[in-house]
């Protein structure tokens, strides 16, 4: 089912598509064949792009915020127009189900849709003033050049979210992505400057994560990075980034919890169950990773729960009929998943689901619900990142928060109930920067999105993700 045509992902520098000397092959993870490749670059070629990037920040600062949100409408009309193909790309090189590739494409669209409407409302504001003859006032000015990193499971979401807003506020930006999934994020890119984007204003390199980006955050015009990808590469990050005091947007790793009180409506719950922790084949951030259900209806929950998961069908997400899962990345991650299953069966755990006979020749792995996990087993306190979890069962209230917040993450967290003093209680006592109350799908484009503990610092989307691009200035003005 893999497209017959490889694509190739160049850098863009200052306007212009470059390729390398080197490249590396993107191979699709549902058999293996050849998606395309990625032009593989330097920490020269960083540079460069981050000194295009200082070079046109003035100009494009300097641009009412009418003209750039123009610019980012037209992008959102091309990305939208362009979904499928792009979709279908994306498909191809991260194993997606087509539908859930073309949804993302589309998702990516209203980033930049949004933060251009976002961008027009009033900025700044006069201060009350006490003493005579003087008057106070805030102002926001762009950051500055941005370093925008972006991972592989959700790679033109992810990196729109950074875009639109970045742009928007009037920064520059040197984007760089993931190697395993560059060649829809590179049509995205496209699009934008199909749309009007200036030389320069939008900059992609790809090459080696950790060269790349300690250039770009060394550089003297970087002044912000926005970085989406695991704890320790975030810690990482802002260690370099405070060497020059370099401001940092991180969301990092999720161990999301979803509770199941005994008064929710098992339905949508065990619906609510299967979004949360099989949507990209388990690869969010945000998915669940611990069910966590009251003894009262953990029978009927799990029960339910695990016949759905039995009725899954894995395979190709290009196939017609689309199968509900594909495959994860790539054969380490299936390695890794299933690992971690391993060792949680030898630790005792049991075994909810049935085997799964999977396709031959790509990173396949079974949709998998265990019991009797112990919490110490990496299946019970860390994050998966594929389509495998363990399933709890508590008393009470306090223990379901204990168990849920028994985490140093805090992205997500999910709990279904419909008692409102609970759903209150409970939302204000969940130690995790998204929460979803009743559903399984809290991202928006018009919401912050962001962690606590050690899932990062800052927020995305919303205002909230527009002023992480933007300074603060005061003006105290003698009149």
């Amino acid at each position: 089912m893999t497209d017959p045509t490889p694509t190739a992902a160049r850098h863009l520098i200052d306007g212009r598509w470059e390729d390398s000397a080197g490249t590396v092959e993107v191979r699709n993870p549902a058999d293996g064949g050849l998606a395309g490749t990625v032009a593989w670059g330097t920490p020269e070629d960083a540079h460069r792009a981050a000194d295009a990037a200082a070079a046109a920040l003035d100009a494009w600062s300097s641009r009412p915020a009418r003209a750039r949100a123009d610019v980012l409408r037209a992008a959102a009309d091309l990305v939208a127009e362009r979904a499928d193909d792009i979709g279908r790309l994306l498909a191809v090189e991260a194993g997606k189900r087509l539908p859930e590739a073309v949804a993302e494409v589309g998702f990516s669209a209203e980033y930049f849709r949004w933060f251009a409407e976002e961008v027009r409302r009033p900025e700044g504001a006069v201060v009350p003033h006490e003493v005579p003859g003087r008057r106070h006032l805030t102002l926001r000015r762009p950051v500055g050049v941005v370093a925008s990193l972006s991972p592989w499971n959700f790679p033109c979401s992810i990196q729109a979210r950074k875009l639109a807003p970045a742009l928007a506020a009037g920064c520059t930006v040197v984007a760089r992505v993931s190697e395993k999934a560059p060649l829809a994020v590179t049509e995205l890119v496209r699009c934008l400057v199909d749309a009007g984007v200036p030389d320069g204003v939008v900059n992609l390199v790809h090459g080696p994560a950790r060269e790349l980006t300690t250039t770009l955050v060394g550089h003297r015009a970087v002044r912000a990075v926005s970085f989406t990808g695991s704890t320790r590469v975030g810690r990482e990050i802002m260690a370099t980034a405070a060497e020059r005091v370099v401001r940092p947007l991180l969301e990092l790793g999720g161990d999301a919890a979803f509770i199941v009180f005994e008064d929710a409506d098992i339905d949508a719950a065990v619906e609510g169950a299967m979004l949360a922790k099989f949507r990209n084949t388990g690869q969010s951030c945000i998915a669940a990773n611990r069910f966590v259900v009251h003894e009262r209806v953990y029978e009927e929950f799990t029960g339910r729960f695990v016949e759905a998961v039995d009725r899954m069908t894995v395979g190709d997400g290009l196939a017609d009929p689309c199968p509900d899962l594909g495959p994860v990345i790539d054969a380490e991650r299936a390695d890794a998943v299933r690992g971690m299953v391993a060792q949680a069966l030898d630790a005792g755990a049991t075994q909810l689901t049935r085997p799964f006979d999977l396709p031959s020749g790509g990173a396949y792995v079974a949709p998998t619900l265990l019991a009797d996990v112990p919490t110490t087993s990496p299946l019970g306190c860390e994050e998966v990142f594929g389509p495998a979890a363990a399933v709890f069962r508590f008393k009470d209230e306090e223990e379901a928060l204990a168990l849920a917040n028994a985490t140093e993450m805090g992205l997500a967290g999910y709990f279904w109930s419909r008692d409102v003093g609970r759903i209150w209680r409970v939302a204000e006592r969940l130690e995790v920067g998204i929460i979803g109350a009743n559903t399984p799908l809290p991202s928006v484009v018009f919401a912050p999105m962001g962690g606590v503990k050690q899932s990062g610092l800052g927020r995305e989307g919303a205002a909230a993700g527009l002023e992480e691009f933007q300074d603060v200035r005061y003006l105290a003005l003698g009149l």
